[in-house]
């Protein structure tokens, strides 16, 4: 197995700028976005499992999307990036028009 070469310091803020854009844009999916977000710190698994407090057996799995993570993980894993967790629709022709109280309200 190739050995896993640290990211360049132009490279990283690319990553970031990358994943900043995708966010706002609701583009960012699990398991891809915890990968992702890893790398744009340039950290390995290993590394970054022990920040977070878990296994890189865990982060693995999450990345790998045979995980169940918790919320709290999540959360965890959306903090360091200024993110936090929600709903998002898949495309914009998803968006209803209105909400379900307005609805309620038409004659």
């Amino acid at each position: 197995m190739a050995r896993w070469k640290k990211p360049t310091k132009e490279k990283i803020l690319e990553d970031r700028r990358i994943l900043a854009e995708r966010a706002h844009h609701g583009a960012l999916r699990l398991p891809g976005a915890v990968a992702e977000i890893r790398k744009s710190f340039g950290m390995t698994q290993e590394e970054f499992s022990k920040m977070l407090g878990l296994t890189r057996r865990q982060i693995a799995e999450i990345e790998a999307g045979t995980a169940n993570p918790t919320f709290e993980t999540l959360d965890k894993i959306g903090k360091l990036f200024g993110f936090t967790v929600g709903f998002v629709p898949r495309t914009a022709r998803e968006l209803p028009s209105k909400l379900p109280s307005e609805r309620q309200r038409e004659p």
